[in-house]
């Protein structure tokens, strides 16, 4: 049987999703790359499945998610943040890391229904302290946002987990397995369910690998993953996943509303 060809990101949060498979050469072919292209991929259909941005869930009616398994947070992310040099009711810009289309969506939204703020928006690549030198306000994510140095560029950093779990009282889900119809079966979701839990059940593991010579670097990967990031797709997340889509397709960031559907 062929490899099942898997786009993910290289992020640290999504490690414990690919952990497990990356030890199984011959069943999974997983290739990484940035949230963006990872959804390019699978529209393009060069992958089977992407651990994809959940934005992307509305781009194509053949979409589904693999039940059960997916990347959220419930308050404090520390990888999704905005980091200001003006009081959040001041910005008038932001400089938007566009690496994941659902953080930009975040972003958009906590500003429309939680800052009530209209700023410009500006593409930029993930650094920093260009960001904010030439801006009011940063969005980055990732690995860039998690080791971002607030103290070191005079800003404050935001946390957009936390602010969606204040506005909402919800999870956020940043990423899941997505796929079209028909393009995996009951097996391969009980296989990635089970990659799922082998992967939380290996934090310390994944830090080492993470931080490597620097003792620092793993202590900080392992309380990101014990702390702040939350494995899996129960009712809570499903539904604070729903209300995001339906608040990206309401102000316009996503083509229509649709329910969610699963393999």
């Amino acid at each position: 049987m062929a490899p099942i060809r898997m786009g993910a990101v290289g992020y640290l949060n999504a490690r414990p999703l690919t952990w497990a498979l990356d030890r199984a050469p011959e069943r999974w072919q997983v290739r990484y790359d940035l949230p963006s292209v990872c959804a390019r991929l699978l529209y393009d259909g060069e992958v089977d499945l992407g651990l994809v941005p959940s934005i992307e869930y509305l781009r194509s009616d053949q979409y589904r998610f693999v039940p059960g398994v997916g990347i959220g947070s419930r308050g404090p992310v520390a990888s999704v943040a905005l980091f200001t040099r003006r009081p959040i009711g001041e910005i008038r810009h932001i400089a938007l890391d566009t690496s994941s289309r659902t953080s930009v969506t975040l972003i958009k939204i906590l500003c429309h229904h939680r800052f009530r703020i209209q700023p410009e928006y500006v593409p930029h690549g993930p650094d920093l302290a260009a960001m904010v030198r030439d801006y009011d306000a940063g969005l980055l994510i990732g690995d860039p946002a998690l080791e971002g140095d607030p103290a070191s560029h005079a800003v404050t950093k935001i946390d957009l987990g936390a602010e969606w779990t204040t506005m909402t009282g919800l999870p956020f889900v940043y990423a899941a397995w997505t796929g079209r119809t028909g393009s995996i079966g009951s097996e391969v979701v009980g296989l990635l369910q089970a990659a799922q839990e082998e992967g939380v059940a290996s934090y310390e593991a994944i830090a080492a690998e993470y931080g490597g010579d620097d003792a620092g670097a793993t202590r900080r990967a392992l309380v990101y993953l014990r702390d702040n990031m939350r494995y899996g797709l129960g009712p809570d997340e499903v539904a604070g996943l729903q209300m995001f889509l339906d608040y990206a397709a309401d102000l316009g960031l996503a083509p229509k509303r649709r329910q969610l559907e699963f393999f």
